[in-house]
């Protein structure tokens, strides 16, 4: 007996017998499926121009300073208007044989020349038809004169954790490579805008390969490439695609309209903790809570501040982070029915959908008129004795006199009582309560007095509450709603 067969023997006999080569199979060949999609992959070229030379102050005119300045500025051949080219490379893919392309925002930002190129070695001229940076979306438009080879979106809720998939696109400006790989996780917030919703994914992903698709093992595309975690610019095996089904919309939309039309509840939101929980008598954290409402947007009149929302057309909000998508998919000027929590009764609101990019310039009026109004001086003061109450929420609170606005820089439309003192081992000072805050609520009833802050609280402490909601605004009256542990 060789060698070879007395070891394979003594395996058998110990119960290590490996399997045999043919039962070990890794995953199936992407080849046939890589070299149908290639073709509709692209390579973006994009340049811009951006000013050279370094800042260097200037004298008076006419000036000795200004002589001596000008013979040491090293700026001196650039001339004012002197400009560097600066070029970047990213990915793509056609959508219709017509010539769309569907690539990142940021691969085409400001550009001012941008050349797409495609497999059978041609080149083109493209032109942004319309962009969105919310969601890093851009759609341009290229003539190549014929059809061309095209793909098409699959549903991107259909790929669950585990999934292989494959991203095709143009790292480090090495034009059509193919990386495979999983879906790693789902619905990654990464902070980059406000619908982030990622698909994680451990297929290669590196510069360059921004906006270049990822495919299912159907060949449909389930998301768009779009961030990496990286060292030196090298993956890390952590990559970040928008799932296709958030952007069908925004891409039909800057194909139509060249812009977006995002639906807008004109309401700022803020999440649902375990003590705001606790303090409304709720056994989940479910829902958004309705800090504040714009003047005039679609909510004005009908949504009330501290309002649980918990439905919108429909769709049940388990999270804060859940309203912004619906809303923004929701038809502009749909009438829609809102189910809020007000005073512990369940409410079905009425709610016409407004246009978020309307609502932003309204939004954008109302913060310049504010800032406006909070220079104003306001000379009525109110009384300036402030109780202690720190064996009950461990802070002591004052009224809002004309001291405490200039001290704490409080606008004069700010209504309340102001924190004066916290105890730093207290809760309110765990939930980030300090000197300076106003609150303007407590258990969702407006107070404006020391008075009516102490009976409320001492209210909610008799009826046994663990902890109590205030509604807490900064100096320049944007609201917060924080749930306090009573002691």
């Amino acid at each position: 007996m060789t060698a070879k067969g007395a070891l394979l023997g003594a395996l058998a006999l110990c119960g290590l017998m490996l399997a045999a080569p043919g039962f070990a199979k890794g995953p199936e060949s992407v080849s046939q499926l890589a070299e149908v999609l290639s073709p509709a992959v692209v390579n973006i070229g994009s340049t811009r121009h951006v000013p050279t030379g370094v800042p260097f102050p200037e004298g008076p005119e006419g000036t000795p300073l200004d002589d001596m300045l000008e013979d040491l500025n090293p700026n001196n051949g650039l001339g004012p208007e002197a400009m560097q080219e600066a070029s970047s490379l990213g990915s793509g893919f056609i959508v219709s044989e017509d010539g769309f392309i569907v690539t990142n925002n940021h691969v085409v930002e400001a550009a001012d020349e941008i050349i797409v190129y495609l497999t059978d070695g041609t080149r083109w001229p493209a032109k942004v038809v319309g962009s969105d940076d919310k969601v890093d979306l851009a759609v341009l438009k290229i003539d190549a004169g014929h059809k061309l080879p095209f793909v098409e979106f699959g549903d991107s809720d259909t790929a669950k954790v585990g999934d292989w998939v494959m991203a095709i696109g143009n790292p480090f400006g090495l034009g059509g490579s193919v990386t495979l790989g999983i879906v790693s996780a789902r619905n990654r917030n990464i902070e980059s805008g406000p619908y982030d919703q990622f698909i994680q994914t451990d297929a290669a992903i590196n510069q360059g390969n921004s906006g270049g698709p990822l495919f299912d093992m159907n060949g449909k595309v389930v998301g768009i490439n779009s961030a990496i975690i990286a060292r030196g610019g090298a993956s890390l095996g952590i990559g970040f695609a928008i799932p296709g089904n958030l952007a069908r919309p925004v891409i039909s939309q800057l194909e139509e309209f060249g812009e977006t039309r995002r639906g807008w509840l004109g309401v700022a939101i803020q999440g649902v903790t375990e003590e705001i929980a606790s303090s409304l008598g709720l056994s989940s954290t479910n829902g958004a809570i309705a800090v504040t409402v714009t003047k005039d947007g679609p909510a004005d009149g009908v949504v009330k501040e501290g309002d649980l929302i918990l439905e919108f057309d429909g769709k049940p909000i388990r999270e804060m982070r859940d309203l912004p998508f619906v809303v923004a998919e929701t038809d502009v000027g749909k009438h829609v029915d809102v189910k809020v929590l007000r005073d512990g009764k369940d409410l079905t609101l009425k709610i016409t959908v407004g246009r978020l990019e309307e609502g932003e310039k309204i939004m954008e009026a109302q913060a310049r008129q504010d800032a406006i109004g909070d220079i104003a001086p306001d000379d009525e003061a109110a009384d300036a004795t402030p109780p202690t109450l720190y064996d009950i929420v461990g802070m002591d609170v004052g009224p809002i006199d004309d001291a405490a606005r200039e001290k704490f820089s409080i606008g004069k439309d700010v209504k309340g009582v102001i924190i004066t003192k916290v105890d730093p081992e207290s809760d309110s000072s765990k939930q980030g309560l300090v000197e300076g805050l106003v609150i303007s609520e407590v258990t969702q009833q407006p107070v404006a007095s020391v008075e009516e802050f102490e009976a409320k609280v001492d209210a909610a402490k008799e009826a046994g509450r663990p902890s109590v909601l205030f509604k807490v605004a900064g100096p320049t009256g944007q609201n917060r709603y924080i749930g306090v542990r009573l002691r």
